[in-house]
């Protein structure tokens, strides 16, 4: 009676043979999928490691600011008439965000102080010396598209706030010029407090620096354009020598160009401190 289990055992052998033959064979094709998988990442998963890629970078270049410059600040008219402003800023990344005071003074020597500060989530605050006051206020945020001393730049546009906002998506590749460019649009939520619904910026895909952004108003639906030019890299950080903004349906536009200043000024939070003596220090 002994023969009957070995009966039995070699009656379903052959059933179990073909089970584990199955059964590797759907091992060796899930190892295949898998093999496949990372020779050819799916579309989405390149474009997730590639928003990745140009949020950190975009992230990154702003937290590491820490420069000093000189420059001017010009209103060209459809005409061609040009107004010039002096103009001096410094920007510093502190732990609880970027800090940056910018004064601009006029044909009439009328000065403009303006400091900024944006946390890790974009959140802006600007408190503002304007022309005829003597102490610092906060800028209520109905005035931060006003003009900045009459150009087309804002006093929120002095901040690159857009790329630390909730709502990024990376757009299809595109060329900018001869520049190969990462198409990024970050759009502004209820959490943000901007003038503007969106923003798209074409950005370098060697440098991470942008070479071209669009922004669209909220509401009603205008646009205002940013170029950079004269991409330079100077203390190991990439920065523009000039960048122009234009309003749609507006004739002319505005330019911000650098003269001078370091990439490395060493700041403290007592060089950023508004009032009369704000100005003074290292040039």
């Amino acid at each position: 009676m002994t023969f009957l289990p070995r009966v039995v055992m070699l009656s379903r052998s052959p059933k179990s043979g073909r089970a584990n033959c199955a059964f590797g064979t759907i091992q060796a094709s899930i190892a295949l999928l898998v093999l496949l998988s990372l020779a050819h990442p799916s579309p989405a998963f390149a474009a997730n490691t590639d928003l990745e890629t140009v949020l950190t970078g975009s992230r990154q270049r702003i937290q590491n600011l820490d420069y000093r410059m000189t420059g001017r600040l010009t209103r060209v008219e459809g005409n061609g008439t040009r107004t010039n402003y002096k103009f001096t800023a410094k920007a510093h990344w502190f732990p609880d965000g970027l800090r940056l005071l910018c004064e601009i003074s006029g044909p009439a020597s009328a000065k403009t102080s303006v400091l900024l500060h944006m946390s890790m989530t974009g959140h802006v605050t600007i408190e503002a010396i304007l022309p005829g006051e003597k102490t610092a206020s906060v800028l209520p945020f109905e005035h931060w598209n006003d003009p900045l001393v009459g150009t087309d730049f804002s006093y929120e546009d002095m901040v690159e706030s857009w790329f630390f906002w909730k709502n990024q998506q990376l757009l299809p590749a595109e060329k900018y010029g001869a520049r190969d460019c990462f198409v990024l649009k970050s759009t502004s939520g209820p959490q943000e407090q901007t003038h503007y619904a969106s923003a798209t910026s074409w950005i370098d895909r060697s440098i991470l620096f942008p070479v071209h952004v669009v922004k669209t108003f909220r509401g009603t639906g205008g646009q205002k354009e940013f170029i950079y030019y004269g991409l330079r890299q100077v203390g190991g950080a990439w920065s523009a020598s000039q960048v122009e903004t234009k309003l749609q349906g507006k004739p002319g536009s505005s330019m911000l160009v650098i003269e001078g200043g370091s990439p490395k000024a060493n700041l403290t939070s007592k060089d950023f401190v508004l009032g009369p003596s704000s100005a003074q220090g290292k040039k």
